[in-house]
């Protein structure tokens, strides 16, 4: 007699894009780099970003040559590695969040970290903390494909890059790769904020969005609610990060940090929303 098995878990980036989508909604996620102004501090921000409207949220692990990321997060990096984060500290971090969240988090990090760490032993810590999923920003699918099917085994989503130089064959592929969503680098260069979207966003999405099933979020350079919703217009879902690390770096020492990097993210996960 064949024993029952146990349900597999449902990943809570998968389970919330496809709430989202049913209920014909985009989804806002904001990024937060961990440790900065220090990890109490983030904690409270997850927490309050989460109950301000995000859907999921892109937690960030310093590191020391963070070179896909423009000045604004850099120096996020730089203050959260001089209070002490570790990788270790970060997914002791998140285990303390999920006492009081269950937003979907994802791990943005390098893979130096993580090899560092042990790839199956962050698997298994990041899971068993309560990480959703994992964004390894120097390592393309293609370039380890064992090492991202060791992540996905334990549980992770995998979330894939793709850029507007992305050729057609290669959209195909992301697409495929990725778990939770793909994001898209809608411009060239680093990450921080631009006065404006690029003339040919709604079109280079579509394209993602014809090579595969995977939802397709939009990140770098988005710091408006004007320029989110424009985003969501386009995709299924909008990342902002380097405006709400500006707003933190500004307001590290203000008593009253978490209230207003939560109301600025509360208005861009209303526009977003609105769409």
């Amino acid at each position: 007699m064949n024993q029952p098995q146990p349900a597999v878990p449902v990943n809570r980036i998968a389970a919330r894009f496809a709430a989202l989508k049913q209920a014909g909604k985009k989804a806002f996620i904001p990024y937060l780099c961990a440790g900065d102004p220090n990890l109490a501090a983030t904690e409270n921000l997850v927490v309050a970003l989460a109950e301000a409207g995000a859907d999921v949220i892109e937690l960030g692990v310093p590191y020391s040559d963070p070179m896909a990321d423009g000045p604004a997060i850099q120096v996020a990096c730089d203050r959260a590695l001089k209070a002490g984060t570790t990788l270790p500290k970060v997914l002791e971090s998140v285990r303390r969040i999920r006492t009081r969240s269950q937003v979907p988090l994802l791990a943005f990090t390098y893979l130096a970290p993580v090899l560092a760490y042990g790839i199956d032993r962050f698997a298994a810590d990041a899971v068993a903390a309560g990480v959703d999923g994992v964004l390894l920003l120097d390592l393309p699918p293609d370039e380890d494909p064992g090492l991202i099917a060791r992540l996905r085994s334990a549980g992770l989503a995998t979330v894939c890059l793709a850029a507007p130089t992305t050729p057609a064959g290669r959209k195909r592929m992301l697409a495929a790769e990725s778990r939770g969503f793909l994001y898209y680098v809608c411009r060239l260069g680093v990450t921080g904020e631009r006065a404006e979207l690029p003339a040919d966003l709604a079109e280079q999405v579509a394209l993602l969005r014809s090579a595969g099933d995977a939802p397709v979020a939009i990140g770098f350079g988005i710091s408006t609610p004007e320029q989110a919703a424009a985003a969501a217009r386009a995709g299924d879902g909008v990342v902002v990060g380097s405006h709400l690390v500006r707003l933190i770096e500004k307001h590290g020492s203000d008593p009253d940090l978490v209230a207003i990097v939560a109301r600025r993210a509360g208005e861009l996960a209303a526009a977003v929303h609105a769409v």
